[in-house]
């Protein structure tokens, strides 16, 4: 699809919900006795592939004419063996959390994934699943189609999580809810915390102590009683993300975007581009299904090239794509380092980025954890004689990143597929289209 110079964009607009939210409510909801009812749900391929996985351990999960989920839920130690491979698609949040809810059940399950996914390393999750017990046979380089062999009992860890990774972390939390004892888990640098609300929302017994250093202690006792909830999702962050910048770099556009979630464990981006000069409010702030909400809207004006410290990176890990586009049109130089996980995602994000902006005219230099990008200072980027073809790799993120640099890029660029967008955000064009963006 070919993305052209866009006039001003303006108009309000809603996001789907939260991504990682929703896989959670879909799990903990199938292992709570009883019915749950989920508002919001992002109704994207990485989420349907959850809800398929669970239906297939033994949850009833129906959606109603409303728009509302309702999931009847089997009880932790109550999963069931599935009969055929669990197909994640392109999803490895569920491929990874999944993993942590069979380790402490005694069954087999086979993972598979699209081409993108199977390319992705899963030994960051496997070891220490391992160590409570749980076997994997896997592909080599750890990688998908993988089969693993929970166990039950399971051994409860003590385990210092090695890298920032709430996926690592949330696995772990929930191999332990079904283990006796208590499992613990070390966080030195804090990462998105919305498996820790929800386990407690949900009725678990879980406790978090910060250390002065501001390293978490995170202790979940097993063999849990989960109890089941309404919970509504509020909009995901790493979604707002692309009408917000889209507005930040096309001139005069003012946008609104509705129901925003910021947990400040996910909240990382509008903090950097606050710190760029972007013009960005938050009002009608409250809470929603216990998380912080916001409408957040964006102006277009100047933006100024920063060092984005790394240790924000746990806290918008997703979003580094889309902020790299930004800083391709502030004033000055973004150096961005610390980011060695972005070459671990659906794609190299690293060397994509790096790619894809630099055959669009961006002055980009691609170090071995982040990009230095030299921006234009408002300018539109020079683009090239005829719409230059830009690889997304099967990535989201990507894809929709290089979309919205497409309105400020002289004669446009052509993303070479959009379909992979739809495991996130499918009314993503659309939403363009709402702003004028788009014919």
């Amino acid at each position: 699809m070919t993305f052209t110079p866009a006039p001003a964009l303006s108009g309000t607009v809603g996001v789907p919900g939260d991504k990682s939210i929703s896989h959670r409510s879909l799990m903990l909801s199938a292992l709570a006795v009883g019915e749950s009812r989920v508002e919001g749900l992002l109704e994207g391929e990485d989420v349907l592939a959850t809800a398929t996985a669970m239906r297939a351990m033994g949850a009833t999960i129906e959606r109603d004419e409303a728009g509302i989920w309702h999931i009847h839920g089997v009880g932790v130690g109550g999963l069931l063996q599935p009969e055929t491979a669990l197909d994640m698609g392109n999803s490895g949040t569920s491929t990874r959390l999944l993993m942590g809810l069979i380790a402490s059940h005694a069954i087999t399950a086979t993972f598979t994934g699209d081409a993108s996914l199977s390319k992705r390393p899963m030994a960051r999750v496997t070891q220490p699943l391992s160590l409570m017990g749980a076997s994997f046979t896997a592909s080599p380089g750890d990688r998908l189609p993988l089969t693993m062999r929970g166990t039950c009992p399971a051994v409860p860890l003590d385990y210092r999580l090695p890298v920032a990774s709430a996926q690592v972390k949330s696995a772990i939390l929930l191999a332990g809810l079904n283990t006796p004892g208590i499992t613990r888990i070390v966080e030195p640098i804090p990462t998105r915390d919305h498996s820790e609300r929800m386990l407690r929302g949900f009725g678990a017994d879980l406790n978090v102590d910060i250390e002065p250093d501001g390293t978490r202690i995170i202790t979940l006792t097993g063999e849990a009683e989960l109890h089941p909830q309404q919970i509504v999702v509020p909009g995901d962050p790493s979604s707002a993300a692309f009408p917000i910048v889209a507005a930040l770099i096309t001139p005069g556009s003012h946008v609104t975007v509705t129901n925003v979630g910021l947990n400040p464990t996910r909240a990382g981006l509008f903090d950097v581009l606050l710190s760029m000069g972007a013009d960005l409010s938050f009002s009608n702030r409250r809470e929603v299904g216990g998380e912080p909400v916001a409408d957040i809207t964006a102006r277009y004006g100047p933006l100024t090239g920063i060092d984005v410290p790394p240790d924000v990176a746990p806290s918008m890990i997703d979003e580094f794509p889309i902020l790299f586009v930004a800083a391709a049109f502030a004033k000055g130089r973004t150096r961005t380092s610390g980011l060695d996980e972005l070459r671990v995602k659906e794609s190299d994000r690293l060397t994509l980025m790096a790619t894809g902006l630099a055959r669009i005219g961006a002055r980009v230099i691609e170090t071995e954890d982040g990009l230095v990008i030299e921006g234009t200072d408002g300018a539109p980027l020079p683009g090239a004689d005829s719409p230059p073809l830009i690889t997304a790799s099967l990535d989201h993120r990507i894809a929709m990143s290089f979309a919205v640099a497409g309105l400020a890029t002289r004669g446009g660029l052509t993303v070479d597929d959009m379909r992979p967008v739809a495991t996130s955000f499918p009314g993503f064009v659309a939403m363009l289209r709402s702003l004028g963006a788009l014919p």
